[in-house]
Formats: structure tokens, C-alpha cells, sequence
């Protein structure tokens, strides 16, 4: 057991009364003024040089920090000295919104699962692009993560999602599509064959697009997205968000499955796993693979390496086990490779 979990772990979770979004709050408040020499310190401890490149970039190792853990990059300073070798900010949407009511983010400790109906609350893509010009490069490569406004009809999507696009797409290294999140109502139809293939063609230009994708999809309509993907110049997917499913909950975590939301962590780990391996089977390696959803430890990382994944993600992961969990993951890429690794897309691949 680490410090973290031995110590950290502990206080943390008796913040607000044990309320998980207050200590949410409470870490990027305190992640937000760490001092430089203290970043320095921790940047020494953590960081792992397993340089990888995909989509055209260079990531110094493929461990990042997931959507939805900085929505507003309150505390982007900080992720890179935790070891994170990118983040990705958000999800972010053209107007601001408060998100669903509270309480909206639930700890499932025994299972190591957390359930969160956000709703993507932000302060909007312009007070993000505010946030980024005066901030300046962070030092890894930062993903912007886009959703749809929930005042936004459906059928005026693409727009919005136009919207933050023109606002962010300087700052960023890559754009991710969120059509995936099960919190705003309406979100994952936008998944279907001819909105994809709308969002695609308003949004691909100067930097990757990647598109996120739910654990819930059958096979045969990922595979129908993934051919919008690839043939609508897509760079990438992320495989997954959150699941509405309940399965492999412990026994005294059961009488929270009927709180609505998205379902991350331990539960999710083989369902991400098998994703990842169907788009990369599937599409024979065009598409480089960002895998993320329940990597608790660093054998869950190289899994997701194995199927496919040419980068992976931590969200719930890093909340139970903290730092250390990034070292280890971005070690794993590190024993298996002497040098950048190169996925379709790259520098190194072309």
C-alpha cells in the first residue's frame, strides 16, 4: 500500500463529510497553488520518459490524465508534475452550465467504482480559452475534450460544437468529441452513423480529432462508427466513457446501482479492455487507440496496451490510488519499449 493510500487516501475521503464532490473541489483548490519548487519535487518523484507519438504528437510517456478531473483546467500546472505525460481538460461546452443537481458523484469504495451525473458543468469554451491564453504551454500535450450544451437542440449540435471548436482548437493538441457521456439527455445519439458523420466534417482541420465512444455500444454499431471515423478523417478514437451497466459491483455497493449516471473504475475494466481490442481488430490499426476506463493498477495499463491502445487514460484509477499509479503505468510502456513508439498517424509511423 502506498502513502497515498495509507494516508492521503483516507483524509481525502473524510472531506465535506465524506461528499465526493467537495473533495474534489478541495484537491484542485490545493492542486491549483502548489508552489513551483513543490511541482519541481514532485515532477522528480513521479515523471517516467516513455515517449510515445500518435495522431501526429509527441507524448512524453502515454499516461494522461482523463476528461472530467479538470473540466476548466483549474490546476493544468500541476498534472504534468504528478508524471501525467498529457491531460486532457474538460469536457467543455460553448455555454456555460451548472450541471445536474447535487449530490451528483458517488464513491463505490468496495468496488473501487465511482458514479458521476456531472452533466458537464463548466464555466464555457470562452472562459477556457481565457484560462489557456493567459496560462500559456503546460509542457505535455494538452487534449480539449468538447460536449453539447444542454440548452442546445439536437439538431443544432454540430454548431455548437462548432462554437468551442473555433474558441480551443488553438490551444489544443488535439479535440476530443464527447458524443458519449450518458448525463446530458439526447448526448449518444449523436454517436449514430450520419450525426458522427456531420460532427466529423465541421470539426476535422488543423489539429486531431478523436472521437469518444461509450462501453455500451454493440459491436456492430461501433463498427459502423468506426467507418464514419475513417472515413471522415477522424485521427483517433477514445475507448471508453462511462457505463450505464451495474454489472461487477460488490455486495455492499449494490444498493447504490440505482443512482443514475455513469458508472467508472474497477467495474469497467474488461469492458474497456474488449473495446479497445474490437477498434483495433477491427480497424486493422488505422485508428490509434486511446484506452481508458477501470486502470487501477498497471497491469490494467499493459492490457490495455496489448489490445491496442496506443495511449491510455486515468480517472477513477488515480483517485484510489494516486500518483503512484501513474509512474507505474507510464513504467509499464517503458520496459516494453527502447525508443518512441510509433502508431498510424505518426511522425515515426509515416
Amino acid at each position: 500500500m502506498t502513502l497515498f493510500e495509507s494516508a492521503v487516501r483516507p483524509v481525502l475521503f473524510r472531506v465535506g463529510g465524506g461528499d465526493a464532490e467537495k473533495a474534489h473541489e478541495f484537491t484542485l483548490a490545493r492542486l491549483a497553488r502548489l508552489p513551483g519548487p513543490v511541482r519541481a519535487a514532485m515532477r522528480a518523484r513521479y515523471t517516467v520518459d516513455a515517449p510515445v507519438e500518435a495522431f501526429g504528437v509527441r507524448f512524453p510517456n502515454p499516461v494522461g490524465l482523463a476528461a472530467g478531473m479538470d473540466k476548466n483546467g483549474r490546476a493544468l500546472p500541476a498534472w504534468p508534475a504528478l508524471g501525467f505525460g498529457f491531460v486532457e481538460v474538460g469536457t467543455v461546452t460553448a455555454h456555460a452550465q451548472p450541471g445536474n443537481d447535487k449530490p451528483r458523484l458517488f464513491r463505490l469504495r468496495d468496488s473501487e467504482a465511482i458514479i458521476n451525473r456531472m452533466g458537464f458543468n463548466n464555466a464555457g469554451a470562452a472562459a477556457l480559452a481565457a484560462r489557456l491564453d493567459e496560462l500559456g504551454p503546460i509542457g505535455v500535450p494538452l487534449g480539449i475534450s468538447l460536449g453539447k450544451s444542454k440548452v442546445t437542440p439536437l439538431e443544432e449540435a454540430v454548431d455548437d460544437y462548432l462554437t468551442s471548436h473555433k474558441l480551443l482548437h488553438p490551444h489544443a493538441d488535439y479535440i476530443a468529441v464527447n458524443v458519449s457521456s450518458p448525463n446530458t439527455p439526447g448526448l449518444r445519439t449523436l454517436q449514430d452513423k450520419t450525426a458522427i458523420a456531420d460532427l466529423l466534417t465541421a470539426l476535422v482541420g488543423p489539429k486531431p480529432v478523436l472521437v469518444k465512444i461509450a462501453p455500451d455500444l454493440t459491436e456492430p454499431a461501433i463498427a459502423e462508427l468506426l467507418e464514419v471515423c475513417l472515413s471522415h478523417g477522424a485521427a483517433g478514437v477514445i475507448a471508453t466513457n462511462t457505463t450505464l451497466a451495474r454489472d461487477g459491483l460488490a455486495a455492499a455497493d449494490v444498493s447504490r446501482a440505482g443512482e443514475p449516471g455513469g458508472l467508472s473504475g474497477r467495474p469497467l475494466t474488461e469492458k474497456a479492455r474488449k473495446v479497445v481490442h474490437f477498434v483495433h481488430t477491427e480497424t486493422g490499426g488505422r485508428l490509434p487507440i486511446i484506452g481508458v476506463g477501470g486502470v487501477m493498477c498497471a497491469d490494467d495499463a499493459a492490457r490495455l496496451f496489448d489490445a491496442g491502445a496506443a495511449l491510455v487514460q486515468l480517472y477513477s484509477g488515480f483517485i484510489y490510488r494516486g500518483p503512484a499509479l501513474v509512474r507505474a503505468a507510464a513504467s509499464v510502456r517503458r520496459a516494453v519499449s527502447s525508443g518512441p513508439s510509433a502508431y498510424p498517424g505518426s511522425a515515426a509511423a509515416l
